[in-house]
């Protein structure tokens, strides 16, 4: 017959275990904070989108992306981040906020009709918001850059992210902007 005192600690054990298993306590703090960045950014795109039904011009504009992207690259160094990674995640940014904006131009369309919710101003209002966002999407990229190739990354992302899934469009946008925040090697 087994130890009971043996017994309870081994069975205590496996409990406490099995409950940290379940929890998301283990989760970088620095990835709940890039992906709530994200997730923001990927809110303006609804703002954006309205400038554009309004306006009526395309959401392509391939100079200002080059030129968010440059910007970011050049600001690289002092986050002690690689010019290339910041570009193609910036880049990142930028076509998940084209598919969020490309979902709702489709379906206001077919309704016939945007809402009718105020229209922030693009250069003057919106713009100046994505460029906080920048800032603070880099400030945060940095600070996860250390768990990118932590073999539980996926897992997180995974976790973290359907807690800030509002609505299938967004979702599947941010699962475009978080794409390569995980560099597993294999």
């Amino acid at each position: 017959m087994p130890n009971p005192l043996r017994l309870i600690f081994l069975i205590a054990s496996l409990t406490s275990l099995n409950a940290c298993a379940g929890t998301t306590a283990s989760i970088p703090a620095e990835l709940a904070l890039l992906l709530t960045t994200m997730s923001e950014r990927l809110n303006v795109a609804d703002q954006v989108a309205l400038t554009k039904w309004d306006s009526g011009k395309p959401i392509q504009d391939s100079p200002r992306e080059a030129q968010v992207i440059a910007a970011a690259a050049k600001l690289a160094p002092a986050y002690k981040l690689d010019a290339e990674e910041v570009s193609q995640f910036l880049a990142a940014q930028i076509e998940a906020n084209k598919l969020v904006q490309y979902g709702l131009l489709a379906k206001w369309s077919e309704a016939g009709s945007a809402p009718t919710s105020v229209r922030p101003d693009l250069v003057q209002q919106i713009r100046p918001q994505l460029d906080q966002l920048q800032i603070r999407l880099l400030q945060n990229y940095a600070a996860f850059a250390p768990y990118r190739q932590d073999p539980r990354c996926p897992s997180w992302l995974n976790q973290q992210r359907r807690k800030l899934s509002s609505d299938a469009l967004h979702d599947l946008a941010l699962i475009r902007a978080a794409g390569e925040l995980c560099v597993i090697r294999k």
